[in-house]
């Protein structure tokens, strides 16, 4: 443990120092400790009943792909019962694509002509699980064999550190500032990064991503305004992703609006509270009074899609209930019809930096457990077909 000592200093600058180099030490331990020996994070592999489920083919023709030799056996058996890594179900996924009379059964991704899916998501209200949703649509997609890439538009590094990256202890790789900087940007390509999650790749934040907001008021005009700066950098790795990802920082800065440029599909996070959807309602005046002068500035934004998805929701709380009520009143299908349960099961897994599908099971119990790994399933389908829809598949 740390050794604590009183803080000294009547001074707010140092009493705030103080705290941060506190914080910073404790996080740091906490995660050396937590991920030892290496610090890195690593995902459960996936016993054959969920891997057929994921892969949408029955245990008995699992089996018998193996019996055929079809495909190898796994890494891990245990006790006669296989278990499958993500990476081991990815590559099940080529071989069954190949002999597959349906094409994009088992490899949904993109095809000749079809653009690439940049979604958004954002609202300046915190709390909303806007990290938290963004991890679990990556995580969704992922293993359902989409290339994802993860951008962490926030300097606060919350979806950076749910990808394994610890922005609390440095690490040595570029992060998106790098590649959305005025002054040298670097190709994204060297910035996003191959993540544990196979299917998945970042491109990381830390704090100094905060720095693109002081330069863009300096030096954003219309030889290289800022709006276009993440659209631009995403030209440089475009075919190599089926779908991106954007946690947006809660505000309305130019970050929020570059991605906003960027984007193809807009998804807002919010709960149902009162508090929350006042909240929501000024964001999006804000946001809509931007999009008109990025617009009028040489901005063409187009979106597939523009969301609202209702999370922490409590289907035996009757206030709350009356609220999504009364957004699915407002606003129609505007407002997806899956939900994101409040759920111990997800708090739980968010508290150790990780989705309900990287939790195991038998670790918690077992219907809190299948309740939020449902619900999840459910935006990520819902997700899934609006995506599939923008690429002219119904």
């Amino acid at each position: 443990m740390i050794p604590v000592t009183p803080i000294q200093s009547d001074r707010p600058s140092e009493l705030a120092t103080d705290i941060s180099s506190r914080l910073n030490a404790a996080i740091r331990e906490h995660l050396l400790s937590a991920f030892a020996p290496d610090n890195t994070k690593s995902l459960r592999s996936f016993p054959a009943p969920e891997a057929a489920e994921l892969l949408g083919v029955s245990g008995q023709f699992l089996r018998k792909l193996h019996s055929e030799g079809t495909l190898p056996e796994p890494q891990d058996i245990r006790s006669g019962r296989r278990h499958y890594s993500a990476q081991e179900i990815r590559n099940a996924r080529a071989v069954l694509e190949k002999s597959s009379r349906t094409k994009g059964r088992y490899l949904p991704g993109r095809r000749a002509g079809e653009k690439l899916q940049i979604w958004q998501l954002m609202n300046f209200k915190g709390g909303s699980s806007k990290s938290t949703t963004t991890i679990h649509l990556a995580h969704y997609l992922a293993l359902k064999g989409y290339r994802v890439l993860a951008i962490d538009l926030d300097p606060q590094g919350s979806l950076t550190s749910m990808c394994g990256v610890s922005p609390e202890i440095e690490f040595d790789g570029m992060t998106i500032y790098d590649a959305i900087r005025y002054d040298d940007p670097v190709p994204l390509s060297e910035v996003i990064q191959e993540t544990y999650f196979p299917g998945i790749w970042l491109a990381p934040s830390r704090l100094m991503l905060s720095e693109f907001e002081t330069e863009s008021a300096i030096q954003s005009n219309s030889d290289q305004p800022f709006f276009t700066r993440i659209r631009n950098a995403l030209n440089d790795v475009e075919d190599q992703f089926d779908i991106v990802l954007m946690d947006s920082p809660p505000q309305l800065g130019f970050l929020t609006i570059s991605g906003m440029a960027a984007a193809t599909s807009l998804l807002v996070p919010l709960s149902p509270s009162m508090l929350d959807v006042s909240s929501t309602a000024q964001f999006l005046e804000l946001a809509g009074a931007y999009m008109g002068v990025i617009e009028d500035a040489g901005a063409m934004l187009h979106y597939d899609n523009f969301k609202f998805l209702i999370t922490r929701d409590e289907p035996t709380d009757i206030p709350s209930q009356q609220l999504s009520s009364f957004m699915r009143a407002l606003f129609l299908d505007r407002v997806m019809a899956a939900t994101a349960l409040k759920s111990t099961a997800i708090s739980d897994a968010t508290m150790l930096k990780q989705s309900i599908y990287e939790v195991v099971r038998s670790e918690m119990t077992r219907a809190t457990y299948d309740r939020a790994r449902d619900s999840m399933d459910t935006v990520g389908k819902e997700v899934e077909t609006m995506i599939l829809s923008a690429w002219g598949r119904n």
